[in-house]
């Protein structure tokens, strides 16, 4: 016998909808089961099948009844009319010649099709008064009022989509199984659009304890995801926890935990659990083929399975860009040249000591200044060639001084012209004035911000700028980029870059390499890495190493250095020259030993315009970078209130 299941699901779904057209367009049974008898063969390819004439003929019959029969009637105040069965003694209605008990009245498995099914399709296919009709009399199924109310989401009439689904969970929340989750989704959706931020938070609230356990996991699954969107991965941890106590074999809640695991970059991990989720959606009998495609792409490159299975909602430019990444990216490095920007010799001094002095960690008591070429990078003339044209399509211009947003609000992605030619020219990859401004519009762009869409397209953008940079100027020659040289700025803004990638993922050491060779091109360090990498040696324990940095910025104003000394020092047992170094600290920036020594401290206003040295919002942030590395060191905190007081 007929079992839909097993039937090829798009031409089953094909055969439906016309049925349905059929049906509400007025035709009588009898003209509607010749119609079903004439065409469901051919539509369903029954005659492929190893079926007679008498058998095909009964399936198309008894499949017609079925729609028929579950199919609501517009002119009927939306109830369905079943056909009549037949006697038990009267000719089968099949066309068969056998009474209708001995043939089609036999049948034990009649497919059944839900009114749902059904409703699916009418809700595509009525006009918006018969629509309007159906509603008044609430004859449509609360879980498919969703379906109208994301159209009118789509159609940017959020207003009507709360009003149609705020009655469906005003009752008792706890008798709304899973089939209300997408009715959820666009409510909140809904909300969002509506910047009703409050009446969600309750919404949610209240869903979150009184929900049934889908619709409870439902919530805390977006309340992590609001977490997650804040940067704030305690909280969506705590969320994710109390989803998965909710409903532990809910699919939602093993895409959160991919999600969030990823979003902090721990990818073994995220691996790990989209095995686990593999195994166990199959074991409970989950068989939806387009997830369990993604657990099984997760369990070997998390990132890019998420950039997948975003793709239909993200901008279809970032998914061409992906493509175009993985090629450009493989390209041959181009050959740069080193250019001095004044005779050699006219060198002058690169402003700093060497980071390490004689390749052993140890700091001398009076070491050389040494003096390297002040020069540019300059690209290949084929590179120069596209650079030109690039530069009249691109239609940014560069970040101000050390910024890294171009600060257009986005307003470089409404020009298709510089996105088109990149796409067709890979080569582009080979200029680090493009790789720049690729990078800077990237950071405008809102959906790159998602963690994953960073990794994918963002990181190999700065990679590949850090081989072609260190591969053109590797540690031991003797040059420097200036930042006050235009031309070097994207080279040394694409590190800076690269820096912050590796801290995002949780590299820690990786950007310690990277900031370290920024220190040896850019000496000056105009972007400041020269904090992170000071409380990155006392975190890892390389006091010489956070020593001879210190040297190379005497008089620093920056909390981090000065009394990242103090730290060095002391935890070296120099407890005189510690003291030596606390007081030259403290003359400078005085308030940091209270901010470190107090257990609580009430938080300064902060300026959203910077960081004023010397100031208390300096001391609070040194405090809240560091103060757990100075607790760690047994009896530091009590000698700096001592010396201090």
């Amino acid at each position: 016998m007929f079992h839909h299941e097993s039937a090829d699901t798009e031409r089953f779904e094909q055969v439906i909808l016309l049925a349905v057209r059929h049906i509400i367009g007025g035709a009588t049974p009898q003209a509607f089961l010749t119609w079903a008898e004439a065409e469901i063969p051919d539509l369903l390819g029954l005659y492929d099948h190893e079926l007679d004439v008498v058998e095909i003929r009964r399936l198309a019959q008894l499949l017609a009844t079925s729609i028929w029969n579950a199919t609501p009637r517009p002119a009927l105040g939306f109830s369905t009319q079943p056909l009549p069965c037949p006697l038990p003694e009267a000719p089968c209605p099949c066309g068969s010649g056998q009474r209708y008990r001995d043939c089609c009245g036999g049948v034990d498995d009649l497919p059944e099709l839900s009114s749902e099914l059904i409703w699916e399709l009418l809700l595509d296919e009525l006009p918006e008064r018969a629509l309007k009709e159906a509603l008044d009399s609430g004859a449509i199924p609360s879980p498919l009022l969703a379906r109208l109310a994301d159209r009118w989401l789509e159609q940017d009439r959020p207003g009507r989509a709360v009003t149609l689904l705020e009655p469906v969970f005003a009752g008792p929340l706890a008798d709304l199984d899973g089939d209300y989750e997408p009715a959820f989704d666009v409510l909140c959706d809904a909300y969002d659009r509506l910047d009703h931020w409050r009446k969600k938070l309750a919404f949610l609230e209240r869903l979150c304890h009184e929900g049934s356990r889908a619709l409870q996991a439902a919530a805390w699954q977006r309340r992590s995801t609001m977490y997650l969107d804040e940067g704030d991965f305690a909280g969506a941890e705590r969320a994710f926890a109390a989803a998965l106590r909710s409903d532990p074999d809910n699919p939602g809640t093993a895409l959160l935990e991919i999600t969030l695991l990823a979003a902090q970059h721990k990818d073994d991990l995220a691996r790990a659990r989209a095995r686990f989720w593999l195994h166990r959606l199959r074991r409970v009998g989950y068989r939806e083929e387009g997830f369990m495609d993604f657990l099984a792409q997760a369990v070997k490159d998390p990132q890019e399975a998420l950039v997948d299975s975003h793709a239909d909602a993200l901008d279809p430019i970032l998914l061409d860009l992906h493509d175009w990444v993985a090629v450009a990216t493989a390209r041959p490095l181009p050959t740069y040249r080193v250019a001095p920007v004044r005779p050699a010799r006219e060198v002058e001094a690169a402003g700093q000591l060497p980071l390490f002095d004689d390749g052993q960690g140890l700091v001398r008591r009076r070491p050389l200044m040494v003096y390297s070429i002040p020069a540019e990078l300059r690209p290949p003339p084929a590179v120069r060639r596209l650079e030109t044209l690039w530069r009249e399509l691109f239609p940014g211009g560069k970040p101000q001084s050390t910024q890294l947003t171009l600060g257009d609000e986005g307003r470089v992605w409404l020009s298709a012209e510089w996105s088109d030619y990149l796409l067709g020219h890979p080569e582009a990859a080979d200029s680090l004035e493009c790789l720049d401004d690729l990078a800077s519009a990237l950071y405008e762009h809102p959906e790159s911000a998602l963690p994953w869409i960073a990794h994918a397209l963002l990181r190999p953008l700065v990679d590949r700028a850090w081989a072609l940079v260190t591969c053109t100027l590797p540690p031991e020659v003797s040059y420097h980029l200036p930042w006050t040289r235009e031309r070097n700025r994207p080279a040394l803004r694409l590190l800076f870059r690269r820096y912050l990638c590796q801290l995002d993922e949780g590299q820690p050491q990786a950007a310690a390499l990277t900031m370290e060779a920024l220190l040896r091109l850019n000496p000056q360090d105009n972007h400041g890495v020269r904090a992170e990498l000071m409380n990155h040696y006392l975190r890892t324990g390389e006091d010489q190493r956070a020593l001879a940095l210190v040297r190379r910025f005497p008089d620093d104003l920056l909390a981090d250095l000065a009394y990242g000394e103090v730290l060095a020092l002391y935890r070296m047992g120099e407890q005189e020259r510690a003291r030596a170094a606390l007081g030259t600290a403290v003359d400078r920036l005085p308030r940091i030993p209270r901010y470190l020594t107090r257990k609580r401290i009430k938080r300064p206003r902060l300026s959203p315009l910077g960081v004023t040295p010397g100031g208390e919002d300096q001391a609070w942030m040194y405090r809240e970078a560091m103060r757990d590395v100075w607790e760690a060191e047994p009896g530091i905190l009590r000698w700096l209130k001592r010396v201090t007081a």
